[in-house]
């Protein structure tokens, strides 16, 4: 057993910017990640991904990304960047190593890992919002001939059936830039459940993105009216590839998926489709089993916390959506929770340093 500091589990842009702040700090700490290497989760995404937003807000704390700073980069460089800023910064990452338990007791943090269990002060728990692929139950009704496969194990389109039509469900940026792709080559139907906003890459010739800094709504409270307004909305699609992909039929629109019978997927409109194909393009879902810690979260298993900062003394949270604001789970606003999740971590260090803490044999305790 290994005692430390603090433990960062997971090694992506929350975790790598905590990092950052707890190394200016000269904190002892380590991170804790599943991967063979660092930006692994940017790199097993589809080829064709690109963040919508530039590059000058695509960056992490200390480092911008190089190359044209209005330009939108691409998976692979985001891959290539963390891992960059990783080595930069030489913050402590150690790679292939699942956490498998996290639990709680005297005051103190018990990890348990396939490479051993760690003993910590406090704990951040920087996974992300990106965790388990979501696939409605509905799927499970489907005739084995209708191939399909989630965003999340999606590649490109040369690895779907050559015959058929393929339906798109989910109507967020990933799921447009997949049926925009495929619909080069395919004929493809994009199933949404709600009306779409477009919105443009840039306003009065200046990135959308720099109009939302200068009126600062990436840093509205989810307490602030417009965050309670803003909280209940599908996210936006930027650019309007899709309207006029749509426009011309290239992509046609359906209804919210609602049900499917062997190779017959309706819709609630009542409409039906009979596709070759599917991409769920259904978001992700938090997953945590692992923690062991049940008063971290409400009946619905929701992470209970006020800025990322947990009910249990030293449990911290980065990466959440809305954790803090809008920008919480963006790369390039991630850095404000993690800076301020590593004053509290100060704080509560100054804390305990001043208490009676030795550290004793908790391997039979947690919660």
């Amino acid at each position: 057993m290994e005692s430390i500091d603090v433990v960062v589990i997971g090694g992506g842009q929350a975790g790598l910017s905590t990092g950052y702040y707890l190394r200016s700090e000269s904190r002892k700490f380590i991170i804790l990640d599943h991967s063979q290497e660092i930006g692994h989760s940017w790199k097993d995404r589809y080829d064709s991904l690109t963040l919508f937003t530039p590059r000058k807000y695509s960056s992490l704390p200390g480092l911008p990304l190089e190359g044209d700073p209005w330009g939108y980069p691409t998976k692979d460089e985001m891959a290539a960047y963390l891992k960059l800023y990783q080595e930069h910064f030489a913050i402590p990452v150690q790679l292939e190593t699942e956490v498998r338990r996290l639990s709680y007791a005297m005051g103190r943090f018990l990890i348990t890992t396939n490479k051993g269990t760690w003993l910590a002060q406090q704990v951040v728990v920087a996974t992300g919002p990106f965790q388990t692929p979501f696939i409605p139950p509905f799927a499970q009704s489907l005739s084995p001939e209708v191939f399909h496969i989630h965003t999340a194990d999606y590649r490109n389109v040369e690895m779907l059936p050559e015959q058929g039509e393929v339906l798109v469900i989910g109507g967020g940026n990933s799921g447009a830039q997949i049926a925009l792709e495929i619909s080069q080559k395919k004929q493809v139907y994009l199933s949404v459940g709600h009306h779409i906003q477009y919105l443009p890459y840039r306003l009065l010739g200046r990135s959308l993105f720099w109009w939302y800094e200068r009126i600062g709504l990436l840093r509205k409270s989810p307490k602030s009216w417009i965050g309670r307004r803003f909280i209940k909305k599908k996210d936006p699609l930027y650019g309007f590839d899709l309207r006029m992909a749509i426009a011309s039929g290239t992509v046609k629109l359906l209804n919210r998926a609602t049900s499917a019978s062997g190779r017959l997927v309706s819709f609630a409109d009542g409409s039906f489709q009979k596709p070759s194909t599917i991409i769920w393009a259904t978001g992700f879902r938090a997953d945590y089993p692992w923690i062991c810690i049940p008063e971290v979260f409400d009946h619905n298993q929701t992470v209970i916390h006020e800025r990322g900062v947990t009910w249990i003394p030293g449990l911290y949270f980065v990466g959440l959506p809305w954790q803090s604001s809008r920008g919480s789970a963006l790369i390039g606003w991630v850095h404000r929770d993690a800076r301020f999740i590593s004053g509290m971590i100060a704080q509560y260090g100054e804390r305990y340093a001043n208490e009676d803490n030795s550290y004793e044999d908790l391997s039979s305790h947690g919660s």
